[in-house]
């Protein structure tokens, strides 16, 4: 029999059952119902003063205010700063979330210790190394000598009391499922505990506190551990990604009340730490003098900063029955649709041959105009035909065969201009292209007689 003051809450999705059972009925997934004692939230009227207790209200305020906006804390971190929007607000509150081993303490670490050496007052809290760890890690990366303020706890009460006697410009926990908060009965990463533990953190920033930073874990998917209500509560969703075997790491905001979501931050990974990335167009590139077939050169734009990136595509005959499809760093339901509007507008057939598209340097493409990017490189291979040295793409392809124009054309060649780039495959641009031989396209026909024929 279950207890009247138990509950199961399901450790995958936060559902909360009052029984017992081998599956969860929201998610589906199994074995994911823990048990947790009913407990009422902070600051919750016990139902014995509940008809005597009388609320204050609320007071409401208007939207001018003479008050000046606070400045930024600019970290000394470029990339990271450019993420949050120009630096981190004072008050905010920013879950950070990666894979394990991608670099989440590395990057906090030279956030907290350079932002410490501009004259912020930091405070980096650990739940899952020893201070002696952290010390080790900053002197690999040549930060012993910031005055950073490090603490290794897990208990919730002790950090909060800590954090409310002495004032911090930036908090760092890390991470939010090491905490344990003493008014739950249950353990450290539940779902109970991670939405008390980061609702206070959240509480204690909103109310005159520092900028609070969250490292949060994540699932098997790639999603934030833990109940989804954490990401509503903070003012930024950050995600820092990195492929196996390459050096890169990029710095996404999925969300941010203070800034763009679509800026990115790239870092490269070395003995030492981590290395900003000024020039990602660099990096994404390939080195060779001479372009080979199936590779195109995709002029794109990720945040405020224009990225060029090779795609490489390849076109081979099937041996078995089914053809395969294989994409890496692209999305798969955009390479289906191009390769019927290619066989449907263009004559060119799919069906009898495997055809692999990959990104290189380990970037993930999500803007619609890398599809000319994307057909020329196909269109290169099935066709056997290079694309010039000196030649970018870029253009959004519709299911008629349309090339349609895409937004920010003229920075897109600027980077293409400062690279040694002469040449573009694109849609009509508004305005004459310095430095660039820009040849402009309406149909996806158009770009397969071009190159098919090497006549640009």
């Amino acid at each position: 029999m279950a207890r009247d003051s138990a509950l199961y809450v399901c450790q995958s999705c936060g559902t909360v059952h009052g029984k017992w059972s081998g599956q969860c009925g929201s998610c589906g997934q199994w074995n994911t119902l823990a048990e947790e004692s009913r407990s009422a939230p902070p600051g919750a009227i016990k139902p014995a003063a509940a008809a005597s207790a009388r609320g204050r209200g609320v007071q409401f305020e208007t939207l001018q205010s003479d008050a000046p906006e606070p400045p930024r804390i600019a970290t000394g971190v470029a990339e990271f700063d450019r993420v949050c929007g120009g630096g981190v607000v004072p008050g905010s509150a920013i879950l950070l979330s990666g894979d394990p081993g991608v670099g989440k303490s590395t990057l906090l670490l030279e956030v907290t210790a350079k932002a410490a050496l501009r004259g912020a007052r930091v405070a980096y809290i650990s739940g899952e190394e020893a201070v002696e760890q952290i010390r080790a890690r900053a002197k690999r990366m040549g930060l012993a000598d910031a005055p950073v303020n490090l603490a290794a706890a897990t208990a919730l009460r002790e950090i909060l009391s800590t954090l409310k006697r002495e004032k911090f410009d930036i908090v760092i926990v890390d991470s939010v499922q090491t905490l344990w908060s003493d008014v739950h009965d249950s353990g450290p990463g539940s779902i109970t505990q991670v939405r008390a533990c980061a609702g206070e953190l959240v509480r204690l920033a909103k109310t005159g506190g520092p900028a609070v930073i969250l490292v949060g874990h994540v699932t098997k998917d790639g999603q934030v551990a833990g109940p989804r209500v954490v990401e509503h509560m903070v003012d930024a969703v950050m995600t820092f990604e990195g492929e196996r075997g390459y050096p890169f790491r990029i710095l996404r905001a999925g969300k941010n009340r203070f800034g763009a979501t679509d800026e990115i931050g790239v870092f490269e990974m070395g003995d030492s730490g981590l290395r900003e990335v000024a020039n990602p167009s660099a990096l994404f590139l390939g080195e060779g003098k001479e372009r080979q077939p199936g590779a195109a050169v995709f002029a794109g734009i990720e945040g405020s900063r224009p990225v060029l990136v090779e795609m490489q595509a390849l076109v081979a005959p099937s041996a078995y029955g089914t053809p395969r499809r294989a994409v890496v760093g692209w999305d798969n339901g955009r390479l289906a649709m191009l390769l019927a509007v290619l066989e449907a507008r263009c004559g060119l057939g799919f069906g009898d041959k495997d055809v692999y598209l990959n990104v290189a340097g380990g970037l993930r493409i999500n803007e619609p105009a890398a599809d000319l990017a994307a057909a020329a490189a196909l269109i290169s291979s099935a066709t056997d035909m290079p694309l010039p040295q000196g030649c970018v793409v870029f253009g959004e392809i519709g299911l008629s065969g349309e090339v349609r124009s895409v937004g920010r054309a003229e920075a897109r060649l600027r980077e293409a201009t400062k690279l040694g780039f002469d040449q573009a495959l694109c849609p009509a641009l508004p305005a004459k292209a310095k430095g660039v031989k820009a040849t402009t396209l309406s149909r996806l026909t158009e770009a397969v007689e071009r190159i098919s024929a090497n006549r640009y």
